[in-house]
C-alpha cells in the first residue's frame, strides 16, 4: 500500500463519492478473473485493490470526525501493525 495513492483515492472519493471508487473495485475484481493475464500485471491490479479499500477505510474515517492527516496516519499504523504480526 502507498500513501500518495490512498490520498488520490480519498480525494476522488470526496469529490465524486464512494460509488466511483466501488464501481472501480468491481471491475478490477472482476478482470482479475480473466485469464491471460501475467503474475505482474495480477499483482498491479492487486495494488491498486488494496489501495482502494484502504481509501475507503480513511474515507469512513474522515466522514466520523477524525482529521485526514491522522486518519491517513491511523490507517497506515494498522497496516504496518498487522504486517509486522
Amino acid at each position: 500500500m502507498r500513501l500518495p495513492v490512498i490520498k488520490g483515492f480519498v480525494i476522488i472519493i470526496e469529490n465524486s463519492g464512494e460509488e466511483k471508487i466501488e464501481n472501480a473495485i468491481q471491475v478490477l475484481e472482476a478482470t482479475s478473473e480473466i485469464r491471460g493475464f501475467k503474475e505482474e500485471e495480477l499483482e498491479v491490479i492487486g495494488e491498486l485493490l488494496s489501495n482502494m479499500f484502504g481509501a475507503l477505510e480513511v474515507s469512513k474515517d474522515i466522514a466520523s470526525g477524525t482529521p485526514s492527516t491522522e486518519a491517513h496516519n491511523n490507517f497506515m499504523k494498522r497496516v504496518m501493525g498487522s504486517i509486522d504480526k
